[in-house]
């Protein structure tokens, strides 16, 4: 009884090792993903953040320091409200998609 306990802890411990080992893997692949990506996209926006966009964008922030609160929750939630519709959008497109394939094709 005691040999099949000292068996199960052995293979209980191995296998905790192994499962640490993929993760790690995993975690790894990911970080280079993401490394990747971010040197990615910092290559394609590299001449894109010109001065005049950084002008444009403090210009920008500038008017939005200027609002009252009030203003500035209103700005907010009509940004919002146009989210929300983008989203519905692209809810009722997926599940237009998803009834016309749900529909059975006839056969020939």
């Amino acid at each position: 009884m005691a040999e099949k306990k000292e068996n199960f802890m052995k293979k209980a411990f191995k296998d905790m090792a192994e499962n640490a080992k993929a993760q790690h893997e995993v975690d790894k692949a990911n970080l280079k993903a993401a490394k990747a990506e971010a040197k990615a996209t910092f290559e394609e926006n590299r001449f894109e953040n010109s001065l005049k966009k950084a002008k444009a964008m403090g210009k920008q922030s500038w008017e939005d320091a200027k609002m009252s609160p009030a203003e500035r929750t209103a700005k907010m939630r009509e940004e919002q409200q146009k989210q929300i519709e983008e989203a519905n959008e692209r809810i009722k497109a997926a599940n237009e998609r998803y009834e016309a394939a749900k529909v059975p094709k006839k056969k020939k």
